[in-house]
């Protein structure tokens, strides 16, 4: 499946023992009514025993002036958040990046485990979005292995 691209997003929640993310490149829009999102996380994850019992998430869209960003949530878990920097707390407990120019906060719908991977469905319930009618950059693909910007086609 490298052959195929996809937009990078960062999954973060909040959990028992503090907050916890991870890069995903998995993430689809469901339904517009209701407003319902997924991406999947893999078994093996650091992540998934927080994810299993969290209510809710915010999924970044990331741009692609945040390629570190989504670097940062592909190593070791210890690593995400140690930049206090980078991010801060939405009132209802979830980190949030700085500098992503969309973000949505969802409540967890459905959990599907499925072959190796477990599917989240959530339920929009905040969005934010920051890049008006132009956006200031463009976003973050993720192809063979490496990360790209999009570049339009003419005509």
């Amino acid at each position: 499946m490298r052959h195929y691209p996809a937009g990078v997003t960062v999954v973060t929640l909040d959990s028992a023992n503090g907050p916890v993310g991870f890069t995903a490149t998995s993430f689809a829009s469901l339904s517009l009514e209701p407003p319902l999102v997924s991406f999947n996380i893999a078994h093996t994850s650091s992540s998934l025993t927080a994810l299993l019992a969290a209510e809710s998430v915010v999924i970044h869209f990331l741009g692609e002036h945040q390629r570190h960003i989504a670097q940062r949530f592909s190593r070791a878990a210890t690593e995400r958040f140690s930049d206090t920097s980078l991010w801060t707390t939405l009132d209802s407990g979830e980190p949030v990046l700085h500098g992503t120019p969309i973000w949505v906060r969802a409540a967890v719908h459905q959990r599907i485990a499925i072959g190796d991977h477990t599917i989240f469905i959530g339920l929009v319930t905040r969005v934010h979005d920051e890049t008006g009618e132009r956006p200031a950059a463009s976003p973050l693909l993720y192809y063979n292995g490496r990360y790209h910007r999009p570049s339009e086609l003419e005509g």
